[in-house]
């Protein structure tokens, strides 16, 4: 049954002939939620129809951790729209084994898409899947690169270190990470170029202090 309905779902995708049909068949295949159907979703990345390649995004979100190594496993090296797709759809998922992948794509990609998308999901990882001490070296990896892309020249990539930022220190694990995500969101505020990015800076920095335990302080 599931496979005649998968099989069903796919030929729809693969008959559609128009974007609307394409957007509406590929919805249908999320909505069926079917692990079997994640490779055709993860193709659906790297559609040129936006609307196609985000109603994947969403069923893949919906597998959750099943879609994890199949995303991992087939991020597109030459297509920077799906890599972009699949870095939006692991950091939602949130799963840390998603890590390195995002470290990588928030530091190097040469898609300002990917980079944003890779950012703030380096804030969103659910730390307390890994062990404690993991936690923390992992937590120092994502600290470092949000650090560096936190002074990109592109203030859209700026402005997503930002928003990284905040969740990277709305789940710190140690108080150097913290002091450290506090100390530069408060810099970001005072002195970046962009006035969007100090404005989002400055909501970072209201939301650490309202929520920071008292042991650990927030400089902002």
């Amino acid at each position: 049954m599931i496979d005649s309905q998968l099989q069903a779902l796919i030929s729809a995708i693969e008959q559609a002939d128009s974007p609307a049909r394409l957007i509406g068949a590929v919805r249908a295949l999320a909505a069926a939620r079917l692990e079997s159907g994640i490779p055709t979703l993860i193709q659906a990345l790297g559609y040129n129809n936006p609307g196609a390649a985000i109603a994947a995004v969403d069923g893949l979100v919906q597998l959750g951790v099943l879609a994890v190594e199949p995303l991992l496993e087939q991020i597109d090296g030459y297509n920077y729209g799906a890599r972009a797709y699949a870095i939006r759809a692991l950091a939602a998922i949130a799963d840390p084994r998603a890590l390195e992948v995002l470290l990588s794509a928030a530091a190097t990609d040469f898609a300002p898409s990917v980079r944003r998308a890779a950012a703030k999901g380096l804030g969103s990882l659910q730390w307390q899947y890994l062990p404690a001490q993991q936690c923390i070296q992992a937590q120092v990896e994502a600290l470092n690169v949000l650090l560096e892309v936190s002074e990109d020249s592109d203030w859209a990539i700026r402005y997503a270190a930002v928003v990284g930022l905040q969740g990277l220190g709305e789940s710190a694990v140690a108080p150097k990470i913290l002091h450290a995500v506090s100390d530069r969101l408060h810099q970001m505020q005072l002195a970046d170029g962009d006035l969007a990015t100090q404005a989002r800076a400055k909501f970072a920095c209201d939301r650490l202090a309202a929520i920071s335990n008292p042991q650990l302080p927030v400089y902002c």
